[in-house]
């Protein structure tokens, strides 16, 4: 038996050190609700996780792009509703103007209405969103997934010719009526096409958003598997860990006191 060299204490305080850590890195982990507390813990996981929670913040701007697009569309489809009921009562005074019964003084309040009308949807065509322009005929680049790829959002133009020859029609004389029907019908087919290209856009743009969508609570739930902590498995751990630092203290304790025994050899 020795005194300076107490082996058994030696052991107990190196098993007592190795568990302290242990369980002060399980309450580390417990009270982070993260597994991964230090680079050390996990560091090819906590790359992972990086690359992972990178995306996901990409995702989420690619979907917030989309949702504004979509908004964008919506938007210019309410206009359109407007600009729709505006030629259709357009088309309607054309057709009225051709009546033989009217005098010119009718065709003048039939011209009055059909100018107010085309300038409501001139000024349409000058509307923007957000200080983008609604209706310059511009196809738009969505961005549409974390890597940047883009998703072509067709434009509408109401200043083009189809519209312009429409809104500028004269129907105070009965063959500028005619006239004037002739290309308001032109119009309301070009906005038949704008208002279907929109739906298409929408369309298109409600796919992507679902699909970013789902891409997010997928890549979240494997970036969770790396580093959320399961809380059952590791109270369990924690509790391990808490009875063998009092049992090892209680140890070290005792081969402390084994010394003390060689006072009986020399009494």
């Amino acid at each position: 038996m020795v005194i300076n060299t107490n082996t058994s204490a030696m052991n107990a305080a190196t098993m007592l050190q190795q568990n302290s850590a242990n369980l002060s890195a399980s309450l580390a982990r417990l009270s982070s609700g993260s597994k991964i507390v230090n680079p050390s813990d996990d560091s090819a996981g906590l790359a992972v996780s990086m690359k992972l929670g990178a995306q996901i913040a990409r995702t989420g701007a690619a979907q917030q792009n989309v949702n504004n697009a979509i908004s964008f569309n919506q938007t210019q489809d309410g206009y359109l509703q407007q600009v729709n009921t505006a030629l259709t009562r357009m088309s309607e005074l054309t057709v009225s103007a051709q009546d033989v019964t009217k005098t010119s003084a009718d065709l003048k309040l039939y011209q009055q209405e059909y100018s107010t009308l085309g300038a409501y949807v001139n000024d349409v065509a000058t509307k923007s969103f957000n200080g983008v322009s609604l209706f310059s005929g511009t196809s738009l680049s969505v961005t549409s997934d974390s890597e940047g790829s883009a998703f072509s959002n067709l434009g509408v133009n109401l200043g083009s010719t189809s519209y312009t020859n429409a809104t500028g029609g004269n129907i105070s004389t009965v063959t500028g009526a005619q006239s004037a029907l002739t290309n308001v019908t032109t119009a309301i087919n070009q906005l038949a096409s704008d208002r279907a290209n929109i739906g298409s856009n929408e369309e298109a743009l409600g796919y992507y958003n679902a699909q970013l969508s789902s891409l997010s609570n997928n890549l979240s739930a494997a970036k969770s598997q790396i580093t959320d902590v399961d809380v059952a498995t590791e109270s369990t751990n924690y509790a391990k860990e808490n009875i063998l630092v009092q049992s090892g203290t209680a140890m070290l304790a005792q081969a402390n006191s084994m010394p003390q025994s060689v006072l009986r050899l020399l009494s």
